[in-house]
């Protein structure tokens, strides 16, 4: 990923910022803050230009003034936030009046002459106060996303305590009655982690929480009925089990939402993803090719072993039941002459380093070139293996026999049936497991990966569940709920089949170089905009006018002057523009400000 604009000025505030609406934010700011910084010799301006200059400066001032002060009333309703808050408006006031002043003529210690003033004469003072304009006002929107946090922790907390309540209900009333609140908590949450996903700028997190949303809302249906048909046979052993399954993934869904969103993980454990063929393949490739600058950097037997582990995985490929012969032999074939094209690098290697080469010898370049395609074969072939099981499996269980199966023979009462038809979904299961194991190998992205490993986890907890509804069926025949829930889990079934269908387009396109990585496709609504009153809007839009009206004369003036104050035009151009993304990201967080204290407010 390319590197973002914000990263290349130094905040000086030692936070990270996550989301994207803070960094697009902040970019137009740390454009002009950087030209600022960079700004070198300081031509001369004429004096309708300064004051141009002085007007935009002290119109930047009043931006971050309306800024803070949204900032303090933040402050004030947040007290975990008073005091890091405080003073990061403190900083960020002080530093757009800093620029006001630097800007203003009138301060200017130079005199006039021939007409024309020099702008900016104290340029320390100007990087000063541009630097923690910047850190000052990034400092602010983290510590107002921590808001959003807290709305998330505070929302699936609440969740927490009515699934419990859920959990003990003893009558139908009561769980009518909590499940109706439960639906409502569902959706605030749905809402708020639908809005964090789309705003992360981390792509494997954003994957996450995709998979952990999808489960959520696919497990609420599965709570719904589930919860009704053990009440309905409360003797029931598979309604419980069934049941109990709903409950424990929903907890473990809500807890993966809340390690995103609060980057902690339980006893400091790391997340770390199995290392995918993929994986290997383009870091093994890296290495070789980085030999051509580094002959010395890399000890021999890296090399041979780091292919050796790839190879070493291929054995998902080449162990399973259901990879054909002839498929596995160019498997073994593809692995060997990897290995054998790698020794001969390693070869060409060692003697190109005997003759103290400062680089890459022909000899060694052919080989480099002769390694990388054969691993590349090797990618190529195991792609086209996962890739044509899913399709051949998708193909297979598109009429969904088992399922249709399972629920005539549960609803005549036939356990003996039931039984044989679960053998055989749990042999449909095992293949679609083995096989998004196989597809996370050559997804050929982290994000992808992740999707992958979500659609196994979901074959092989949702495979069971179906089992133990269809024998519920079969134990209570005429029971509607036990019908409509053994629905409920085909269903889900069905979904995640048609979601595998997905996922094998998106892995064929990032292959075919169509694409770069996973959709994250889920359902996000994002929240409604609360709006000012006539006096707030009408003070904004008279201020965003200003400023334009303010660039519109730096670009008349620009026409007037000669080309060795270039230098200058850009400059006041920038300057100009910098006031415009002042108005304009402190209307858009007052906006965000509101609506955050509006739904604390409803929370």
């Amino acid at each position: 990923m390319a590197s973002s604009p914000c990263s290349s000025v130094n905040f000086d505030s030692g936070l990270e910022i996550k989301t994207r609406s803070v960094e697009q934010t902040l970019i137009p700011l740390v454009s002009q803050i950087t030209t600022l910084i960079n700004h070198k010799d300081k031509p001369k301006k004429s004096e309708r230009t300064q004051q141009a200059i002085q007007r935009v400066g002290q119109a930047v001032s009043v931006a971050v003034g309306r800024f803070v002060a949204v900032g303090e009333a933040i402050a004030v309703e947040n007290e975990e936030l008073k005091e890091e808050m405080g003073m990061a408006c403190f900083e960020a006031r002080r530093a757009g009046d800093a620029i006001a002043q630097l800007t203003d003529v009138g301060t200017a210690v130079t005199p006039p002459v021939d007409g024309r003033t020099t702008v900016f004469s104290d340029r320390t003072g100007m990087v000063k106060a541009a630097r923690m304009l910047l850190s000052s006002v990034t400092k602010v929107l983290v510590l107002a996303d921590r808001i959003v946090i807290k709305q998330i922790i505070t929302s699936r907390n609440k969740v927490l305590v009515t699934l419990e309540q859920l959990e003990r209900v003893s009558t139908f009333q009561e769980f009518v009655q909590i499940f109706s609140q439960f639906g409502n908590q569902m959706v605030e949450f749905a809402h708020l982690t639908g809005d964090r996903q789309n705003d992360l700028k981390d792509e494997n997190k954003k994957a996450r929480m995709a998979a952990a949303r999808a489960v959520l809302e696919k497990c609420t249906m599965m709570l719904l009925t589930a919860s009704k048909t053990c009440l309905r046979h409360p003797d029931c052993e598979s309604a419980r089990i069934n049941k109990d399954a709903v409950f424990h993934r929903m907890r473990f869904a809500l807890e993966q939402v809340m390690e995103i969103v609060t980057d902690a993980r339980p006893c400091g454990e790391t997340k770390v993803l199995p290392l995918s063929i993929y994986t290997g393949i383009k870091d093994f490739k890296s290495n070789v090719e980085g030999l051509r600058e580094g002959l010395y950097l890399l000890p021999h037997q890296a090399l041979s072993g780091q292919l050796e582990a790839v190879v070493e995985r291929t054995e998902d490929f080449t162990d399973s039941a259901y990879t054909s012969h002839e498929h596995r032999e160019g498997i073994l074939q593809l692995c060997q002459l990897a290995r054998q094209d790698t020794d001969q690098l390693i070869t060409a290697w060692m003697e190109a380093q005997s003759l103290n080469a400062k680089e890459a010898t022909e000899e060694m370049e052919l080989s480099i070139l002769k390694t990388c395609q054969s691993v590349y074969e090797l990618r190529r072939e195991l792609h086209k293996v996962a890739v044509g099981r899913a399709a051949d499996l998708l193909k297979l269980h598109a009429e969904h026999l088992p399922l249709r199966a399972l629920k005539a023979s549960g609803g005549e009462g036939n356990l003996e049936a039931v039984a044989e038809y679960a053998r055989t979904l749990g042999e449909q299961k095992e293949q679609l497991v083995e096989t998004c194991r196989l597809l996370c190998h050559v997804s050929g992205t982290e994000p992808l990966e992740i999707t992958c490993i979500h659609a196994e986890e979901t074959f092989h907890v949702i495979g069971p569940q179906i089992i133990s509804a269809a024998q519920t069926l079969a134990l209570h025949p005429s029971s509607k709920i036990a019908k409509e829930n053994l629905d409920v889990f085909c269903e889900a079934w069905e979904s995640q089949l048609c979601d595998m269908a997905v996922l094998l387009r998106e892995i064929n396109d990032v292959f075919e170089g169509r694409r770069g990585g996973a959709k994250h496709s889920a359902n996000l609504k994002t929240v409604k905009a609360v709006k000012l009153d006539a006096e707030e809007q009408s003070t904004i839009a008279k201020l965003g006018l200003e400023l334009r009206l303010l660039t519109s004369d730096m670009d008349t003036e620009v026409e007037k002057w000669e080309d060795q104050e270039h230098d200058i035009v850009r400059q006041g151009q920038s300057l100009s523009s910098m006031a415009y993304s002042m108005y304009l990201f402190t209307s858009m967080w007052i906006w965000l400000f509101h609506s955050v204290a509006f739904n604390l407010a409803l929370s």
